[in-house]
Order: C-alpha cells, then structure tokens, then sequence
C-alpha cells in the first residue's frame, strides 16, 4: 500500500507532536477533520500506522545494556517454534529471520552484561536454538527512525 502527500504529511505531523488531537491535525493540515480521522481509520486498518503508544527507553526501566544476538537454529521445526519460545523472554525486544549463515537474529536488553548471560543462557535453553553469537552495542548514533522515508513520500510522486 502506498501513501499520499496528505497521508504523509498527517503522519510526520503525529511522528513529531504525538499528543495532537485530530481537531488540530485538521487545523494544521488545512483539511476538514473527517478527512483526518478517516485517514488515522485507514492507514491503521491497512498497518501503515502501528501504534499510537509512546516510546519507552530500555534504559528508563534499568536496562541499560542492549545486544544483538544472532541464533543458528534447527531447521526440522522451523522458525516460528523457536519465535514463539523468544517471545516469552521479556528481554528479547525483537527477532528477525535473516538470510546468512544463521536464521535469526534478536535485539536484546540487559540491567547488566552478567544479566546479559542470563538473557543468553534463557536464550540458548529455548528448544531448537542450537548456537549463538552476541555483540554488545555500546551507542545508537541513528536510532530507529521511519520519518525519512514517510518525508520521501512527496518526492517520489513527483518522479
């Protein structure tokens, strides 16, 4: 699903000022406010946008260690298994199946790197896991970001 310049606009506009109400989004993109409830409705219902909740830092909570852990799994049973055992970890943030030599890979966060070995070794018991490889981030010069491409939107119409 593409999205328009207005779709765009409206979500740049949220991205930046989360706590606008859809009577002020309307106000500031020069539109009727159905037409901006409508598209929340619309780029919800579609999975363009994916949450309205605020962001939480690790660190906030006292988990000030985050790492990256790639897994070499059992291929008879598949990925989703060893997913859903992930899942159970608080401490698994996200896991991706990759393409390599191994098959997933997980951002993790600890209070500690000893708690970081207990994240791991939680990790390596979930059935399926055969191997794993960590390294420890130490900064996030570029944090998680979604903002350059919805602003690349208009440009690429224009092409």
């Amino acid at each position: 699903m593409t999205i328009d310049q207005l779709d765009a606009r409206l979500i740049a506009l949220l991205a930046e000022e989360p706590r606008l109400g859809v009577l002020e989004c309307s106000r500031r993109l020069g539109v009727a406010r159905g037409t901006v409830q409508a598209r929340l409705d619309r780029l919800t219902a579609r999975g363009v946008i994916t949450g309205f909740g605020p962001d939480v830092a690790p660190a906030a909570l006292g988990y000030d260690v985050m790492a990256f852990v790639t897994l070499q799994i059992r291929q008879i049973s598949g990925h989703d298994p060893v997913a859903d055992q992930l899942a159970k970890i608080p401490q698994v943030l996200e896991v991706h199946t990759i393409t390599g030599g191994d098959d997933m890979h997980c951002r993790v966060v600890a209070r500690s790197n000893a708690d970081l070995q207990q994240v791991i070794d939680r990790i390596v018991e979930v059935q399926g896991v055969v191997r794993t490889s960590s390294v420890i981030a130490l900064d996030t010069p570029v944090p998680y970001r979604i903002l350059p491409l919805v602003r690349d939107v208009p440009r690429r119409e224009r092409s």
